[in-house]
């Protein structure tokens, strides 16, 4: 794959914090950003598959076993 370089702007609070966290678990900067980056990518793509699949079941119907007849009505539905 490859990469090209971005340049980002940080306080120097949130890079010696960031830098802390890298260490923290075994990477670099750089590779712990790609890392956050790519899963926020990932979330948007099941997001967006997901909110297509939903969409073609709503616009297609769903079969509730009535046949398309109601055999009730809402006072039936809500006595007490």
């Amino acid at each position: 794959m490859e990469t090209q370089n971005v340049t980002l702007s940080l306080s120097k609070e949130l890079l010696r914090k960031v830098k802390i966290l890298a260490v923290h678990r075994g990477t670099s900067i750089s590779g712990l950003l790609a890392g956050l980056l790519e899963d926020v990518v990932r979330g948007e793509d099941a997001y967006t598959e997901a909110w297509a699949r939903a969409k073609k079941d709503m616009e297609s119907g769903f079969n509730m076993g009535t046949g398309g007849k109601v055999a009730w009505n809402r006072d039936e539905l809500h006595e007490r």
